[in-house]
């Protein structure tokens, strides 16, 4: 045999024997699949929920307009504080200020004529004690002319007295009479008089407490063209011009609003948490907030309201004011207390709050990613090579098998993937609790994640944790 051609013989053997052993290695891994593992390991584990919306004040009122008219003075600008009670601004008020200044008049000159009835009345009292007074001396007069009188007729019987003597004391007597009946009869006049006087007096003083009453009412109209400071804080929104006309609000349609009073003593981060975490979220929870306008800096916070009712993502509206259902996205308001805001704060800034729900110490973790859903029929191990006929099963037996399980692959021995079920407590950033099922050191697989979603139950697996290369393009 030639030497070129045993060469190439010899060359077709070796060929054919790495084919044979390439081949062979390639059956035996047939269905291994290339997985990345991690460990069950110890650590502190914080829940936060994350959501974002925009810094308010605890506490502001929007200032509007209690007449119509235009606007002749503001006195503050936007940014200052003011103090409660404080004058704002104010509208054309010629024709309510000019009512005031009348019904003011009115109620003096009402005044004056009350003090006169009183006045008379007083003096009606006084000529009554004096009538009274002349009414008794009168009757003590006419008592003392009746005994002379009796005397006189005794001794003018016996006569001891000459006639003209009893004459004099009975003229006397009559005289005493006459004076006691005008006496009485000015005193009853003096008494009708005075009532009149006391009737008078009375309409006076109605008088004057309903002038009071016009004026209290159109001092409140003329106060109704004035803006007052309802509360201690600061001017954060001015809209308005001298020289626009204002109008009040209706049932129907808003008022204008001359500016707005924050109250900045309480600063409030305002967000809107998903309502798959309001659960987890309760009051005085700590939280950090970061402001957009503030970067670099984080500020500490606490939980002082959670809103009961769902607001629509989409519209910013409660659902309860939707006529119909909808399946859209809900979140729920929380509010956060800043606990030392920043002077240079502003309300509407946007934020991020992070509320922290539960804190756990040292206790078992795995990646979130770990984590997956089998159904419980999906876990069944088929022998190798038996040719299972698959079998009717009734419902209840059926529903089992769709049961879904919460669990993890289990890498043994770093040939196969046994599935695990697990419980689990609060989830972090990256990692999520667990409560059973898994002991510390445990091998499970972490990625990647579309092996995670189809690996099956005591699937044969190779272990690749390495870094993949960059293609540098």
């Amino acid at each position: 045999m030639k030497r070129k051609t045993k060469i190439v013989i010899a060359s077709l053997v070796l060929i054919l024997g790495a084919i044979g052993v390439f081949a062979g290695v390639r059956y035996s891994h047939r269905g291994v699949i290339v997985v990345q593992t991690g460990h069950v390991s110890r650590q502190d584990l914080t829940s936060l929920v994350t959501a974002s919306g925009e810094i308010k004040p605890r506490n502001y009122i929007n200032i509007g307009a209690n007449a119509s008219g235009e606007l002749t003075a503001i006195l503050v600008k936007e940014g200052d504080r003011v103090r409660k009670g404080q004058l704002l601004a104010r509208l054309e008020n010629i024709q309510p200020e000019a009512e005031v200044n009348a019904q003011r008049a009115s109620l003096a000159s009402t005044e004056a004529d009350a003090s006169a009835a009183e006045a008379g009345v007083k003096a009606s009292d006084d000529n009554l004690v004096m009538l009274q007074a002349t009414v008794d001396r009168s009757k003590a007069d006419l008592d003392k002319a009746a005994l002379d009188y009796q005397r006189g007729q005794k001794l003018y019987t016996a006569q001891l007295i000459p006639k003209q003597d009893f004459d004099q004391r009975k003229a006397s007597y009559d005289s005493a009479q006459a004076a006691v009946r005008e006496a009485e009869a000015r005193l009853v006049q003096a008494r009708a008089q005075r009532e009149q006087t006391r009737s008078q007096l009375y309409s006076s003083q109605k008088r004057v407490a309903q002038s009071h009453a016009i004026v209290a009412r159109a001092s409140d109209i003329l106060r109704k063209y004035n803006s007052y400071a309802p509360l201690d804080g600061v001017v954060t929104n001015l809209p308005v011009r001298v020289g626009e006309t204002v109008i009040p609000g209706l049932p129907n349609l808003p008022g204008t609003v001359i500016m707005t009073i924050a109250d900045m003593s309480l600063i409030t981060a305002e967000v809107k948490v998903d309502e798959t975490d309001i659960v987890n979220v309760k009051l005085d929870q700590v939280a950090d907030v970061t402001i957009d306008a503030i970067p670099n800096r984080t500020f500490k916070g606490h939980v002082i309201e959670i809103g009961n009712t769902a607001i629509v993502r989409s519209t910013g509206l409660a659902a309860s004011q939707s006529a119909v259902s909808s399946q859209e996205a809900k979140d729920f308001k929380v509010v956060v207390a800043l606990d030392n805001p920043p002077e240079e704060v502003r309300p509407g800034l946007s934020c991020t709050a992070k509320v922290t729900t539960a804190t756990r110490r040292n206790v078992l973790t795995i990646p979130i990613q770990a984590l997956t859903i089998r159904q419980k029929g999906d876990l069944e191990v088929k022998p190798k090579g038996a040719d299972v006929q698959p079998v009717k099963l009734d419902s209840a037996a059926e529903k089992a098998r769709k049961e879904e399980i919460q669990g993890v692959f289990v890498v043994n021995g770093g040939k196969s993937a046994v599935f695990r079920k697990v419980e689990t407590g609060i989830t972090g950033a990256t990692d999520i609790e667990v409560l059973s099922g898994l002991k510390d050191g445990d091998e499970i697989v972490t990625g990647s994640y579309q092996v995670i979603r189809t690996i099956r139950n005591d699937a044969q697996v190779k272990v690749d944790n390495k870094a993949p290369v960059k293609v540098n393009t």
